[in-house]
C-alpha cells in the first residue's frame, strides 16, 4: 500500500511505480471512480474510439482509391521534399 500526501492546493502525485502499474506514460490520463465509503477506484483511461474511426480520415470522395504503390510514391516524394 502506498501512501501519499495532499498538496495545499489539494492535489496528489502518483509515484512512478504506481503510474507503471497503470501503464500510464506522460501525458495519458487516468480515470476516477467514487466508490461507497469514501473509497476511489484510479484506472487507466483507455481510449474509446475504435481503429475503424481512423479509416475515414483517408477517405476520398468523389476520387479513386489509391493503390498501396501510389501511396508509397506519395510518400517516398514527401520525405525527399517534393510535391
Amino acid at each position: 500500500m502506498s501512501v501519499l500526501t495532499v498538496t495545499a492546493k489539494g492535489q496528489v502525485t502518483l509515484r512512478k511505480d504506481l503510474l507503471r502499474h497503470l501503464g500510464i506514460s506522460p501525458g495519458e490520463q487516468i480515470s476516477v471512480e467514487k466508490l461507497p465509503d469514501g473509497r476511489i477506484e484510479v484506472r487507466a483511461a483507455h481510449p474509446t474510439g475504435r481503429i475503424s474511426d481512423v479509416f475515414d480520415l483517408l477517405k476520398r470522395d468523389e476520387a479513386p482509391s489509391l493503390t498501396i504503390e501510389e501511396m508509397n510514391e506519395i510518400v517516398a516524394r514527401g520525405w525527399a521534399g517534393q510535391k
